[in-house]
């Protein structure tokens, strides 16, 4: 049995089924459809109020001088979308959990938003707790409790009606009404369970659920920072996606909450004016931006010498996919040429990306690139998603394109070898 039969045989089935949990494809969800536009929206904001003035160029020189007064106002879009990040995602995993339940999918998400909020300020008096100081733990500070709530409220939510711990109304009573006292007994109980253990907690330690948790994942937060961990998430996605899983699904189901923490960080530090605190290497963009170029494998360079390959099947698999790969989606390529199962295709694919993500490591590190600090949809093409991504560098931009190039010239081989091999097939058939 070789490597390629192994992975196969060993790997596809248990990893396949991590890809299609429910919970980390919920938390997926959270992310991807309910905090990326306000992600978005926010760092919008965070780059008018910090525009790139690396350029040196006198138009932005003079726009930093004009809005140097009112900055802070400005970056008060950036404070609340930012700062309500978790509040968002503990919604979105409750509303998505519970769709996978064919449960009230609504009343879920206001459940998990509620109870995070909930442990999200100290038990005191309300009045006199300032807006601004928990800001950080209803952001980018609290995912992990916004994710582990959640969930938890809503299999909780679940158990309760399951069981029967429910009102239930009539036939003939109007369905939000019914929607309305189903909810009710599980969010009477369920919110009073919350906030009593936050009373525990802030009673004995001075510090909300979400600061206690921070400190408690703190080490993996910064373990997850290194190159070893960039290499290794690297590593994992590429070798799932050789055997035809969606590698990236897989790991970004369990890495998300640390890359965004990385990734608020960093735009926190920006926005404060303290761009050396913003130390967060390891976030969503440097592998979607800075490592898929074309899509994962970084396969753009590839999907351009297809246009012009002898072989009639990679010519007419480049036609397909050349459009989609501008735009990083090149899912058309993977299982068209095929890469996925293909031992001579699999080595660039893993290569080239490992390569890439040395370079961009040192790169971010040594302070070459500057943070990222804002999340591009991954559709965003090369050389404007770099761009975007680090709030308006062009050195990212061109770090972008030099990515594709390393690529290129490692794919550049074996995507001759590869062809001579579909040459020869198509001839001996032509001639057969």
């Amino acid at each position: 049995m070789n490597m390629v039969e192994w992975m196969e045989d060993k790997l596809m089935e248990p990893l396949g089924k991590i890809a299609q949990n429910k919970y980390l494809q919920s938390i997926r969800d959270a992310f991807v459809i309910f905090a990326l536009p306000i992600i978005i929206t926010g760092a919008i904001f965070l780059i008018i109020a910090n525009p790139p003035t690396s350029l040196d160029w006198g138009i932005i020189n003079a726009w930093e001088d004009a809005i140097a007064p009112i900055q802070g106002q400005i970056l008060f879009p950036y404070n609340l979308t930012f700062g309500i990040m978790a509040v968002t995602v503990a919604f979105g995993v409750g509303y998505s959990l519970a769709q996978r339940h064919d449960m009230d999918a609504a009343m879920a998400g206001i459940l998990s938003m509620l109870a995070f909020i909930m442990t999200a300020f100290p038990v005191t008096d309300i009045t006199q707790v300032p807006f601004g100081d928990i800001l950080d733990y209803l952001g980018g500070q609290g995912l992990f409790v916004a994710i582990i709530l959640g969930v938890l409220t809503t299999e909780a939510m679940r158990f309760l009606i399951n069981k029967g711990v429910a009102f239930e109304m009539p036939a003939g009573v109007p369905p939000y009404v019914m929607r309305t006292f189903r909810a009710l007994i599980p969010f009477m109980i369920i919110l009073p369970i919350v906030w009593i253990l936050e009373w525990i907690v802030w009673a004995n330690f001075k510090v909300t659920i979400p600061q206690a948790v921070l400190d408690l994942f703190s080490p993996l937060v910064s373990a997850s920072n290194s190159y070893w961990a960039a290499l290794g998430m690297i590593l994992l996605m590429l070798v799932l996606w050789s055997i035809g899983i969606h590698g990236m699904n897989v790991v970004s189901s369990v890495a998300y909450p640390f890359w965004m923490t990385q990734m608020a960080e960093n735009a926190d530090a920006i926005s404060a004016g303290n761009p050396g605190e913003a130390t967060g290497i390891v976030t969503e963009p440097f592998f979607h931006m800075f490592t898929h170029i074309g899509g994962s494998g970084a396969t753009l360079g590839l999907a351009i010498f297809l246009l012009f390959s002898a072989s009639v099947q990679l010519k007419q698999v480049g036609k397909t996919a050349i459009i989609p790969s501008l735009f990083n989606i090149n899912e058309p390529l993977i299982f068209g040429v095929p890469i996925v199962l293909n031992p001579i295709l699999i080595i660039p694919f893993v290569l080239g990306p490992v390569v890439i993500v040395t370079v961009n490591y040192i790169l971010f590190a040594t302070g070459v690139m500057p943070p990222v600090v804002v999340q591009p949809p991954f559709t965003v093409p090369i050389f404007f998603g770099g761009f975007i991504a680090t709030g308006g560098s062009a050195i990212a931009g061109l770090v972008q394109i030099m990515n594709a190039i390393i690529a290129a010239v490692i794919y550049w081989p074996f995507f001759k070898q590869y062809e001579k091999q579909l040459v020869r097939e198509e001839k001996s058939t032509s001639e057969a």
